[in-house]
């Protein structure tokens, strides 16, 4: 394949080649002249600021942008300062260096976005010459002022400029300057006649570059590579001197017999290459200089601009541009004339076959014959990667496919995603999309940065149809394009909200990792409040329209979501917000219309703020809860007045509650402090507190019968729950006396067996027989048990002729009560009969 050699320039041990790129789209009256130009790497855009013509004057400068193909995406009239340099970001953000220091950042399609300034002392002495460089941390912007002082700022968007020292015997602008990034920090090489300065935070240190030739007088023009790794520096006398960027190390010294400066000069190197060049651009002439002693000399008919880029260098002109890089060294075995190269050998070997030549056979076996087909696959492979013509890069993956099908064990994974990125490349390669990347630069950029330019560039359905055709996962693939292509949705200002909401859903639908509140949101910025709410309907998780609609300030809307989707963290969010955004009264008219939301926030006030839930009772004339809102108040209080008062407030309330029975209560609580108060008056017993139960037990431990006694009758407290109060106390007291007095004031309400199993308890079964003889027939048997009498509870079984009871009395008796079991037992078995 002679015809692809054709075009290689050989310089030292490599070869050079310049593939047409693309017939710009563009129509340039003036061509590139007086312009500022500024491409992007990596088949990025090109910024142009046209000066007016020269027969209108008065007329504005024109700021245009086009596609790497030429493609026009936006043209304005520049209507700020005067404009020093243009540069773009990272990003393919817009940087417009102005001479009072002020840089203004536009996006791709010349929507202004922000501004910032390079510090106060520039607007006096004014920007000279300015330059935008990309370093680990981000895009930065160097320039020197008319007083000769450098200010860096390395990453704008973390804006920290520093003012770098002075230069010695500097006046002016230097007669050039770069700006390497090394060891994770920025400097500024720079020549002043015929010394050299590297300059940095703290110091200006004059340099030599090793092995320069004593004959050189100055230094004229400089640069660094795309990987600031190399420096390349142009003298007076038309030596070209490379190396190190560090200047530690020496790579050549060409002599280009130009002396004039040139215009641009740009590194021109491919990774892991052992040969780095630099391109020089004059006028007429673009030279190429390596590290032997010959060049490479093309003609130029029209003004050009060169653009670095990671593996050559993109030439620009009014009507074409161009990729002038080194000639892979997998390309150079495979097409390089009567090469002996397994790819070479492997590519004729197809060529034949598709002729149905048997010479096909006679390469094949050559290849095998050295154990070499594997390599040769790889070598057509990799070479495709390589090629920017479509035909090429088929003829070589039809040669690899045609070889791989001799080998048992290859593994296809290198093939199939060539041919997958190829597909990708050639797609983005069109002029209509105008990203003129190589396969170098593709493995460098990442996927997910080709698509992110892509959706920058509203180019959706491509991106979508990458993102399928690669099958990357929804979250990183069609659901971003998709998140991103409904975001500038929704500032279409020529369409209704109905028409957009409507597009929206269609398109999104329930794609994964899509969220229509971050969608509503950016309709919000806009200006398109109701599309925003119109969107958030669409959004299933409340936890995310929630916070919008309050930043919307649609407080009755954002609560009735909280309300639907039942989390009560949110309802609590959303209250909270409106308690601080409303007045007191509004705040309580919309919860009465959200009773969930009155009632968790009436759970909250229980806890948290008391007073907030009185006024809500009030609001709502609930006065059943006011009335018990007053009862717990009322624990809480010390004072016993205080207490007495919030108490009638209570017995008020459930008055107008018609409670009769809660206000009975109250009333009781009532009269039960004022006669603790009055007994602690009187006593001292300090009962004050107490619950009616507990202040009876007091009195009767303490022996206040009497009192015990009135406040039996005045409480009407149970005859049962009193007996029972008062015959623990005295059994526990060993009042017997009295306890007997008890027994018989009046017929016992909860029976005599309670005083038998009292006095038990307080191991007095003398005192406990006295009661035996009381107790009902029924509780008879439990009665003798209870006093370990085993012959009168067996007497009162066997009248009673109760068998369980007869069961209970055996199951008491020992060895010892033979006589009286069998008694027992006949007058069972006699029961039993009858």
């Amino acid at each position: 394949m002679a015809f692809i050699t054709a075009s290689w320039n050989p310089l030292g041990e490599a070869f050079y080649r310049k593939t047409e790129l693309y017939d710009m789209c563009w129509s340039l009256k003036d061509g590139l002249r007086d312009s500022l130009v500024a491409a992007a790497p990596y088949g990025g855009p090109i910024a142009l600021l046209r000066e007016p013509h020269r027969r209108s004057p008065s007329s504005r400068p024109q700021l245009e942008i086009y596609s790497a193909s030429g493609l026009s995406i936006a043209s304005f009239p520049w209507k700020s300062g005067p404009v020093v340099q243009l540069g773009w970001t990272v990003s393919d953000e817009l940087l417009c260096i102005q001479e009072d220091g002020s840089v203004l950042i536009y996006d791709l399609f010349g929507s202004f976005k922000r501004h910032f300034s390079m510090g106060q002392e520039v607007v006096q002495s004014q920007v000279v010459q300015a330059k935008v460089f990309h370093s680990p941390y981000g895009t930065g912007v160097a320039i020197v002022t008319g007083s000769s002082r450098f200010t860096l700022a390395t990453n704008i968007d973390d804006l920290k400029l520093r003012r770098l020292p002075e230069v010695p015997g500097l006046q002016g602008a230097p007669s050039c300057w770069a700006v390497l990034t090394q060891d994770r920090q920025t400097k500024v090489l720079l020549s002043n006649g015929p010394d050299l300065y590297v300059v940095d935070n703290t110091s200006c240190t004059a340099v030599v570059p090793p092995g320069l030739s004593p004959q050189v007088g100055s230094i004229v023009h400089m640069c660094v590579s795309f990987s600031y790794k190399y420096l390349a520096l142009f003298t007076d006398s038309g030596h070209l001197w490379t190396g190190s960027s560090n200047l530690q190390e020496k790579f050549s010294e060409v002599d280009t017999k130009v002396r004039t400066p040139p215009k641009q000069m740009v590194w021109c190197r491919r990774p892991k290459s052992q040969q780095p060049s630099v391109v020089c651009m004059w006028d007429r002439l673009l030279l190429v200089a390596g590290v032997c002693n010959d060049t490479i000399q093309f003609p130029v008919d029209d003004q050009c601009v060169c653009v670095g880029e990671l593996d050559g260098v993109r030439i620009i002109s009014s009507t074409h541009q161009e990729l002038l890089q080194e000639v892979p060294l997998v390309c150079q075995d495979i097409f390089k004339i009567a090469s002996m190269a397994p790819g070479a050998l492997l590519l004729e070997a197809h060529r034949e076959y598709e002729k149905s030549s048997q010479k096909a056979d006679e390469y094949l076996r050559e290849i095998k014959e050295q154990s070499m087909l594997g390599e040769a696959v790889r070598q057509c492979v990799e070479a495709a990667g390589h090629e920017y013509d479509t035909n090429t890069q088929k003829a070589l993956l039809r040669a690899a496919s045609f070889g791989k099908c001799f080998l048992t064990d290859f593994s296809p994974d290198s093939f199939v995603s060539t041919c997958r990125e190829l597909r990708v490349l050639n797609a983005v390669r069109e002029p209509s999309v105008g990203l003129p990347l190589t396969h170098t630069q593709f493995k460098q950029m990442t996927l997910q940065v080709l698509i992110d330019r892509l959706v920058y560039r509203q180019f959706y359905p491509l991106a979508i149809e990458i993102c399928r055709f690669l099958k990357i996962p929804d979250y990183q693939g069609v659901s971003r394009v998709l998140k991103h292509w409904a975001s500038c949705k929704v500032q279409q200002k020529d369409l209704s909200d109905e028409a957009i909401a409507r597009a929206v859903c269609l398109k999104v639908g329930d794609s994964p990792g899509v969220s229509y509140s971050h969608i509503a949101a950016k309709a919000y910025e806009c200006g398109r409040t109701e599309l925003a709410i119109k969107l958030l309907d669409f959004e299933a998780r409340s936890g995310e329209q929630v916070p919008l609609l309050l930043k919307m300030k649609r407080s009755q809307l954002a609560l009735s979501k909280a309300v639907e989707s039942g989390d009560t963290d949110l309802v609590y969010t959303v209250v909270s917000y409106l308690k601080n955004e409303m007045n007191r009264g509004d705040f309580f008219m919309t919860l009465r219309n959200q009773p969930v939301a009155l009632s968790l926030y009436r759970q909250f006030c229980k806890l948290q703020e008391q007073d907030t839930l009185k006024d809500l009772f009030n609001q709502d004339d609930d006065h059943q809860e006011l009335a018990n809102y007053y009862v717990s108040a009322s624990y809480r209080e010390k004072r016993l007045e205080t207490r007495l008062s919030v108490l009638q407030s209570a017995v008020d309330e459930y008055n107008k509650a018609k409670n009769d029975f809660a206000a009975k209560v109250t009333e009781d609580e009532m009269k039960l402090l004022r006669f603790q108060r009055k007994l602690d008056d009187e006593k001292g017993a300090g009962l004050l507190g107490l619950s009616l139960q507990a202040t009876m037990e007091a009195l009767l431990a303490l022996g206040l019968h009497k009192q015990a006694e009135q406040l039996y009758r005045d409480f009407k407290v149970p005859d049962k729950r009193y007996w029972w109060l008062k015959l623990k106390s005295l059994a526990e007291k060993e009042e017997w006396e009295e306890l007997e007095k008890f027994s018989k004031s009046k017929k016992s309400p909860i029976g005599y067996l309670a005083f038998v199993e009292v006095c038990m308890k307080s191991h007095n079964k003398h005192e406990a027989t006295k009661y035996v003889s009381k107790v009902t027939p029924e509780q008879k048997v439990k009665a003798h048990l209870a006093v370990g009498d085993l012959e009168g509870a067996a007497d009162a079984a066997i009248e009673r002729r109760n068998e369980s009871e007869m069961a209970a009395v055996l199951s008491r008796c020992s060895a010892s009560d033979r006589l009286l079991m069998d008694r027992l037992n006949r007058a069972k078995a006699s029961t039993a009969k009858k």
